[in-house]
């Protein structure tokens, strides 16, 4: 990354009708600072009026798009991380002019301080957004099936919880005849239930086809246990260039699976999980370490690790295993990617993706 001072800067505060800009020279003085409208032509024009300059962003809604575009213009475009902006979140004259002011600074000096986030290409981002459509669905479903179920059971009526692509038609079973005026009540939410089962398959079926097609490198993944083309394909196209990872275990903290921390002379407090990155492949990946150290997950290094961890004891020892099994399968999946090997359950003297 260029440390140089470039001699325009522009610090850009998104939203979704107008953007604040400030705009410094390469000693720091501020030469203009106003709003422009969240359009591409609006865009255009201030690279026309300031080309080459560095410009600097916080993550957000549009920061995807906004990047691609002015990347493409020939910009060096950094994209901070809000998480890690203090100076920004915790100021207390915030305001979209004082943001882009911030931004701005900071990245005029040193753009290491934004803890810049890079984005993924639109063919990427579209893929994902699949994956994330077909969660929005389940959880709907999840609620719709909870509301039933609670206002059934304030009658005194206890439905069973069977599986969620069955539960309509479980329902139906359970209350026509005896109870056909409370089937009545819920028909219209088991109706919907209905129709968000067969998107949601139809979702899946899509996202199957798509490993297959477009995103093989999927298929070393999916050998693991608990690992679906869900989450295989949420990892490949929320990692990325893997190569970009240095060692494998970095990618437990791009995803915020390993603690925070917070040491300060001879005090080094013991934290929780950063929670960075990603949450839904995070929560993915918990699932699917769950998953292994289930009854239902086969015998494997994984599911002896965190098993091991479980039985140590301590507070929250079984949700710490969970993590750990988590993060060394993030890093598995990683070696693998890298690699194309075949997975091995067990480890093996000089077997790179397993001892990962």
């Amino acid at each position: 990354m260029n440390n140089l001072i470039p001699s325009i800067t522009i610090g850009l505060d998104l939203g979704d009708k107008k953007h604040a800009i400030c705009v410094l020279d390469q000693v720091g003085n501020i030469i203009d600072e106003r709003t422009v409208t969240n359009h591409r032509e609006s865009l255009r024009r201030l690279s026309q009026k300031y080309p080459g300059a560095r410009i600097a962003l916080e993550v957000g809604t549009h920061s995807p798009w906004t990047s691609r575009f002015l990347s493409g213009l020939g910009h060096e475009v950094l994209v901070a991380n809000a998480r890690k902006l203090r100076a920004i979140s915790a100021n207390h004259r915030k305001s979209d002019r004082t943001d882009a002011r911030m931004i701005a600074r900071l990245a005029r000096v040193d753009p290491e301080l934004l803890h810049p986030v890079e984005h993924g290409s639109e063919r990427s981002q579209r893929d994902l957004l699949q994956v994330k459509l077909r969660d929005n669905l389940v959880r709907q479903r999840v609620d719709i099936i909870s509301s039933v179920r609670f206002t059934i059971k304030s009658l005194g009526i206890r439905l069973p919880s069977p599986n969620t692509a069955c539960f309509a038609k479980r329902c139906r079973i359970l209350l026509e005849g005896e109870h056909g005026e409370l089937l009545a009540m819920v028909e219209p939410s088991l109706q919907i239930l209905d129709l968000l089962t067969k998107n949601i398959r139809e979702l899946e079926r899509r996202i199957e086809v798509l490993c297959e097609e477009s995103y093989p490198a999927t298929r070393a993944l999916r050998q693991i246990p608990g690992v679906g083309p869900i989450t295989a394909l949420s990892f490949v196209l929320t990692v990325g260039d893997a190569e970009r990872f240095g060692r494998p275990r970095d990618v437990g903290a791009y995803l915020g699976l390993v603690p925070k921390r917070d040491q300060s002379g001879d005090l080094d407090k013991q934290l929780r999980i950063s929670k960075a990155g990603d949450a839904y492949l995070r929560r993915l990946l918990v699932g699917a370490a769950q998953y292994i150290l289930g009854p239902f997950g086969p015998d494997c290094d994984l599911k002896r690790t965190g098993l091991a961890l479980a039985q140590r004891g301590g507070p929250r020892a079984k949700k710490k295993a969970v993590v750990a099994v988590a993060r060394k399968l993030a890093v598995l999946l990683l070696a693998l990617l890298k690699s194309g090997a075949d997975y091995r359950a067990e480890r093996t003297e000089g077997d790179t993706a397993a001892a990962a």
